[in-house]
C-alpha cells in the first residue's frame, strides 16, 4: 500500500508533497490537467510563506524568479492619495510578487529532487475508506483506469475539489454577484517597479468601480483585474475561479477602464491572456474525515484581497506534512493527525472575515485601515488548541507564547565559526527543537545537565528531537547532544522576553510548548504524548 496521495498540482499540493518527501514520506500527486496553468492566479507571497519556503530550501530560487512588491499607488475618484509604503515589520522577508506558475514551476523542480513527478491528466473519480486506508479509482489518459489503495489521501484540488466533493463534506457560503475580469498586459506610465496601483470610483450601495495593477517581475507587466464589462456577464459557468469556457475580456475591454478611472492616461498593450472569473466566500465543514484530508482552495475561498488564499494554503500543507510523516513512521500516535483542522480551520475562517470586511470597505474608511501582522501572516497562532501546552506561569509573561510562530534571530554566535548565525538556520530541518535560553552565562554544570539529558533523550527519541542552548557566552562550553549560542546583543533575549524559559519548537515553526525549564515533568509529558512509544 502507498503511503499518501495528493490530490492537485497546484501551489498547495506541491508543497505538501515536497514537505512530506523532505521528511522522509514518498507521496503520489496527480493532477487532472494536461500541462501547468499558463493563467496568473495568485501574485502576491506573504513574509511568512517565505520562512515556510527557507525551511524548505527554496526560498532563493523563488525571491529571484519574482519582485518585492515596495508599495501601492491608490487613487480615489480620479484624486491621488498619498503612496502606501510597507512599514518595516522586523521579520526576515518582504512581501514578494511572483507569478503563480513561476511559485508551481520552482515546486516542481524541487519536487523533482526527491525523484517524484506529477501524474498529468489523471482524475481522481472515486474514493472509499477504512480504518486501514483508502481506495481509490483514478482516471487517467486514453481513458484509462486505475485502481490503487493509499493510507492517506489529501485534496489539494481547489475550490470545485473531487476529494471534498466525494467525500461529501459542506462547502457553506455565497458567490459575489459581479464577476471580475483580468488580463497580463504591458502598462507605459511613471509607477515605480514594484509597486502596485489601484484605481477606485466608489459608487453608493455595490462596489466601487475599479482597476487593479499587480506588477510582474517582467518590467512594465502588470496583472490588471476590474468588474467585468457588461457583455462578458453570463449566468453559465462556476461561481468561483476563472472561467475557462467563456470568452475574455479584450484588450480594448481593460483599455476602457484604465480610461474611465485614471486620471493620467495609462496605455496598455501587449495582451498575452485573458478571463473572466468569479469570487466566492466558502469554508468546509471539516478539513479531516477519516484518513482523508482538504487543503488550500479545497477547504476555504475568499475574496483575494491581501493575498491571502494562496499562502493560507501553502501553510495548510505545511502544517499537515509534518504530522502526517510523523504518524506514518509510527513515531507519533494518529489522533496527532485531529489538529489539522484544530488548528488550521479557524485560520481560515478568520481569512475568510477578514478579507471580506476589507473587501466591502475597499476604498472606504470603514474597511479600516489593513492588518499588516495579519496580512504577512507572522501572526497566526495555535495557542490553546490541544497539541500545545503553555507552562510559562503568567500568562502575560514576555515573549512568544506556545502555539505562537517561533520568531526569527540574527547575530547569534557559535564557537568555531567565523560569522554569524541565524536562529532560523538553526531550526531549519525536520526535527523538533528545544531551545534552552539561560539568559546569561552558563556555568558548566548545567550545560552538563542538559547535555547528560539530551543524551538520554536522544536514544530515546533519535532522530526527532535536538536540543539548542543559548547564553551569553559559550567559549569552553560545547558538549555532546547541545548546539550553543551565545547571544552577546541580546537579540534572542529581546525577541523572546528576555526570560529564562525553554521551547519546544515544532517542525512547522510553531511553539509546541513552552515552560521555565527543560527540567519540568510537563515537558516530558508533552514529549511522551507526542512520542509515546519512546
Amino acid at each position: 500500500m502507498a503511503e499518501v496521495l495528493v490530490v492537485g498540482a497546484g501551489p498547495v499540493g506541491l508543497t505538501l508533497a515536497c514537505e512530506l518527501a523532505r521528511h522522509g514520506v514518498r507521496p503520489r500527486i496527480i493532477d487532472c490537467a494536461p500541462q501547468p496553468s499558463a493563467y496568473c492566479r495568485a501574485i502576491g507571497v506573504t513574509p511568512r510563506t517565505l520562512e515556510v519556503w527557507d525551511d524548505m530550501g527554496i526560498a532563493r530560487e523563488m525571491i529571484d524568479a519574482g519582485l518585492w512588491l515596495t508599495g501601492l499607488r491608490t487613487i480615489i475618484n480620479g484624486q491621488r492619495t498619498p503612496e502606501a509604503i510597507p512599514p518595516d515589520m522586523r521579520v526576515p522577508y518582504a512581501s514578494l510578487g511572483l507569478p503563480q506558475y513561476e511559485t508551481e514551476r520552482v515546486l516542481t523542480r524541487h519536487l523533482a529532487r526527491f525523484g517524484i513527478a506529477i501524474e498529468r491528466g489523471s482524475a481522481l473519480s472515486a474514493l472509499s475508506q477504512n480504518p486501514d486506508g483508502v481506495t481509490v479509482r483514478i482516471e487517467g489518459r486514453g481513458g484509462l483506469a486505475e485502481e490503487a489503495c493509499f493510507h492517506y489521501v489529501a485534496g489539494c484540488d481547489g475550490a470545485h475539489s473531487a476529494v471534498r466533493r466525494l467525500l461529501g463534506i459542506g462547502f457553506e457560503g455565497a458567490a459575489y454577484p459581479w464577476p471580475f475580469m483580468l488580463g497580463d498586459v504591458r502598462i507605459d506610465w511613471d509607477v515605480p517597479y514594484g509597486m502596485s496601483v489601484r484605481a477606485l470610483r466608489l459608487v453608493e450601495g455595490g462596489p466601487p468601480d475599479m482597476f487593479i495593477a499587480i506588477p510582474l517581475p517582467e518590467l512594465g507587466r502588470y496583472r490588471v483585474s476590474m468588474l467585468a464589462a457588461p457583455h462578458l456577464f453570463s449566468a453559465s459557468g462556476t461561481d468561483h475561479g476563472i472561467q475557462v469556457e467563456l470568452t475574455g475580456p479584450s484588450l480594448a475591454d481593460l483599455q476602457a477602464v484604465a480610461d474611465e478611472l485614471m486620471p493620467d492616461h495609462a496605455p496598455l498593450s501587449d495582451l498575452r491572456w485573458s478571463s473572466v472569473y468569479r469570487i466566492s466566500m466558502r469554508l468546509a465543514a471539516a478539513y479531516r474525515q477519516g484518513r482523508c484530508f482538504i487543503a488550500g482552495d479545497a477547504a476555504h475561498i475568499h475574496p483575494p484581497t491581501g493575498g491571502q488564499g494562496m499562502n493560507t494554503g501553502i501553510q495548510d500543507a505545511y502544517n499537515l506534512a509534518w504530522k502526517l510523516a510523523l504518524v506514518l513512521k509510527g513515531a507519533s500516535p494518529g489522533s496527532l493527525l485531529d489538529s489539522y483542522e484544530n488548528e488550521r480551520r479557524p485560520v481560515g475562517a478568520e481569512v475568510i472575515a477578514r478579507t471580506h470586511k476589507a473587501s466591502e470597505g475597499y476604498g472606504r474608511e470603514r474597511g479600516g485601515a489593513p492588518d499588516r501582522a495579519a496580512d504577512a501572516q507572522v501572526s497566526v497562532s495555535y495557542r490553546g488548541t490541544d497539541w500545545v501546552k503553555d507552562e510559562a506561569g503568567e500568562p502575560d509573561i514576555a515573549g512568544p507564547a506556545a502555539g505562537d510562530r517561533a520568531p526569527d534571530v540574527i547575530g547569534l554566535v557559535r564557537q568555531g565559526l567565523g560569522f554569524p548565525v541565524r536562529l532560523f538556520d538553526v531550526l531549519r530541518g525536520t526535527e523538533h527543537i528545544l531551545v534552552v535560553h539561560l539568559n546569561g552565562a552558563c556555568e558548566r554544570a548545567t550545560v552538563q545537565d542538559i547535555s547528560d539529558w539530551m543524551q538520554h533523550q536522544g536514544y530515546l527519541l533519535q532522530d526527532h528531537l535536538r536540543v539548542v542552548v543559548v547564553t551569553s557566552d559559550v567559549a569552553g562550553h560545547a558538549l555532546p547532544g547541545t548546539e550553543l549560542l551565545a547571544d552577546p546583543g541580546r537579540t534572542f533575549a529581546e525577541a523572546y522576553g528576555g526570560q529564562v524559559m525553554t521551547y519546544l519548537v515544532r517542525p512547522d515553526g510553531h511553539l509546541g510548548w513552552r515552560g521555565r525549564s527543560w527540567r519540568e515533568a510537563g515537558l516530558q509529558d508533552h514529549l511522551g504524548r507526542l512520542f509515546p512509544k519512546a
